[in-house]
């Protein structure tokens, strides 16, 4: 059995959206897998994170399918996977959730589809620990997700055609796990109010359409001013793109890739993001990415 899987990075958050607000973008990881009759199990990985990833069974890839066959109380035959990846590890850009995603879903298919697309959202979402990424990598679009004992409630909609993303992504890695043991135990109750109109307002501008909303909706305090400190040039960058017309800006997931979002001077717009982490002696590379509405 031949599986051709093409999954989208994404980002996460969108400013005060935390751990809710996902986005696919038009970057992607590619699997292609072949079932052996043996047992082995042999994974090359080219492109990005091909010196580091494992090509064993303790690859992300093959312990999210792993653990889907498990679930169903099955097992996997041998395989052949060839890794493809365009997006950056360890960037905010859901590298891993591409993974997971990959993983539960090939072996869905592998073992005739016992489990349904929310019943694999839920297991992407276990294995993840949280929806924002997977949401996106599977369903395409803009995703809006909680979990209720367990399962994941997804919305999804398509925000206009014509929005763009701009990622900047920076020459060096945040862990997700450094990431988030920069974050309190605790919040002002007026920094959760203040985040809670601000995510009602990025979906609304989304959903709607009136982007200019996100120039103010897009700002943050749960997460973003705990986390700038991990990533030098923070402000600058950011202001940066604000200053060549960017709707909005926000730290892309956990980071350290920064986003800005818009509709026209893209380019600009990135290139202004590379030359301010210059001044911080970071190399940096630009994306204009559109939303991936698969």
């Amino acid at each position: 059995m031949d599986i051709r899987l093409r999954l989208p990075g994404s980002t996460s958050n969108l400013g005060p959206g935390f751990d809710a607000l996902g986005l696919a973008l038009t970057i992607y990881n590619r699997i292609i897998l072949c079932t052996r009759s043996d047992t082995d199990v042999n994974i090359l990985v080219r492109g990005e994170g091909s010196d580091v990833l494992p090509s064993d069974q303790t690859n992300l890839f093959y312990q999210a399918a792993q653990a889907t066959a498990k679930k169903a109380g099955k097992s996997l035959p041998g395989m052949d996977v060839e890794m493809v990846n365009d997006i950056p590890l360890a960037r905010g850009l859901g590298s891993s959730s591409t993974a997971i995603v990959g993983g539960v879903t090939a072996a869905n298919m592998l073992i005739d589809n016992p489990f349904s697309k929310s019943d694999v959202l839920d297991i992407a979402n276990e294995l993840e620990g949280h929806p924002d990424n997977v949401s996106p990598c599977l369903q395409g679009g803009l995703t809006i997700s909680t979990v209720e004992n367990g399962s994941v409630q997804c919305l999804r909609a398509l925000p206009p055609d014509h929005l763009k993303a701009v990622v900047a992504v920076p020459d060096f890695e945040l862990q997700t796990e450094a990431a988030r043991s920069a974050l309190p135990q605790t919040v002002p109750y007026r920094d959760a109010v203040f985040n809670i109109g601000r995510a009602c307002l990025v979906t609304s501008a989304l959903l709607l359409g009136d982007l200019d909303a996100l120039k103010i909706g897009m700002h943050d305090r749960l997460h973003q001013p705990y986390r700038s400190c991990l990533i030098p040039g923070f402000d600058r960058v950011l202001d940066a793109a604000r200053q060549q017309g960017a709707l909005g800006t926000a730290l892309s997931g956990a980071g350290p890739t920064l986003l800005a979002f818009a509709t026209e001077n893209a380019e600009a717009i990135g290139q202004a993001m590379v030359n301010a982490w210059q001044k911080d002696n970071i190399v940096a590379r630009a994306h204009v990415l559109n939303i991936d509405s698969e």
